[in-house]
């Protein structure tokens, strides 16, 4: 299949692993993060980290949507669901995700009409079918499916729909980095890049980390070969003594970005002050909310919300998972409390999580075992 196999071939990926490992200064160990979730799956799903020298570890970023929802926005929507002649809409990875006062799936088997969509686009076509309901959709997600929420806003009010509005829980990726690199626990040597955020934002946002902080990054697609050619090139700039950022997933990110993406974010959304993300607490100007001028799409204006703060549960270490302190399997509960049929914390719940993608391509005993063998 084109653009699939030719990604996937073993032995340009062991050529790729012996330069990577040529590349290695011996007795430095490296520490890389890969900022989404979807390289965490590609990486674990290929074993790509078994193509790598011991002296590189991956560790996994924020860049996971639904990871970093706090669980007071999660009951706060339950809220909105839970008034009468409310239709909540929401992507079905969210349903499951662990609020204060339980989960979608909770409030949905005591009597909330909360129903699943593929799109936001879906869930304006419930509004048109229900116009004696209050159709709301639970907006998630970075730039990546923010212009996806904007575009539907925007084609409700050229369809004059008075029955559809938004939950907004878009986030930016760029304050999240600014935070992990600001923070005095981690100790990075470069980036995987986000190759979806990418294509929205371009790559020119990411100048700061080499300006600024002196660390290469790299944007990088999402097959076996994407991630370890990423690697190759990070590994390239460390031991040239560089620090840039660098375009690896050229036939999908253009480097200035989509330009009309951008514009339709900005004709319907604008920057919080402040937003709280679940690991990393509040980051100023980290997420997105309605515009004024389309305040009639608003749920947060529409309906009342508690708007309380739901501290995490103490056995849950999702926060340092997400900052890439630890491993998922040196949490506490991984694999035990916390499975993905009965998850605690949102990383085992997501698609997109590290701790699912451990668990379910069986990265449960190996790595631990791999580990102890290290210290």
């Amino acid at each position: 299949m084109r653009f699939v196999d030719e990604f996937r071939d073993a032995e340009k990926a062991q050529a790729l692993a012996a330069q990577i490992t040529a590349l290695c200064e011996p007795g430095r160990q490296y520490k890389l993060m890969e900022v989404c979730g979807g390289h965490t799956h590609t990486i674990y799903k290929h074993g790509i980290d078994d193509y790598l020298p011991e002296s590189i570890t991956l560790v996994h970023g924020p860049g996971c949507p639904v990871c970093v929802i706090p669980m007071g926005r999660v009951d706060d929507a339950i809220s909105i669901a839970e008034q009468p002649d409310v239709i909540l809409t929401t992507f079905g990875d969210m349903m499951r995700v662990p609020g204060g006062q339980g989960s979608f799936f909770d409030s949905k088997a005591k009597g909330a009409d909360i129903r699943m969509v593929y799109s936001p686009l879906d869930a304006l076509k419930v509004a048109r079918r229900n116009p004696d309901k209050r159709v709301v959709f639970m907006a998630i997600g970075f730039e990546t499916t923010a212009p996806s929420t904007a575009m539907t806003v925007l084609r409700a009010a050229s369809e004059g729909i008075e029955n559809f509005s938004i939950f907004c829980n878009h986030v930016t990726i760029i304050p999240a980095i600014k935070a992990i690199l600001d923070s005095p626990d981690l100790r990075l040597d470069g980036f995987i890049g986000p190759g979806h955020v990418s294509t929205v934002i371009g790559c020119r946002p990411y100048d700061f980390i080499s300006a600024q902080h002196a660390k290469p990054l790299v944007c990088a697609g999402f097959e076996p070969l994407d991630i370890l050619q990423s690697v190759y090139m990070i590994m390239g700039q460390l031991a040239a003594g560089r620090a840039e950022v660098e375009n690896q997933y050229s036939r999908v990110v253009p480097w200035e970005g989509n330009p009309k993406a951008l514009g339709v974010i900005s004709e319907v959304m604008e920057l919080r002050p402040y937003f709280e993300w679940r690991g990393l607490g509040f980051i100023s100007h980290s997420a997105l909310k309605v515009r004024d001028s389309y305040a009639a799409f608003d749920a947060e204006r529409i309906f009342e919300v508690p708007g309380v703060r739901v501290t995490d549960p103490k056995a849950c270490q999702c926060g340092e998972v997400l900052k890439g302190v630890i491993k998922p399997w040196e949490c506490k509960v991984f694999g035990t409390a916390c499975t993905p049929e009965t998850p605690i914390g949102t990383c085992m719940v997501s698609s997109e999580g590290a701790c699912a993608a451990y668990y379910n391509f069986g990265r449960f005993s190996r790595d631990r075992v791999k580990e102890a063998i290290r210290t």
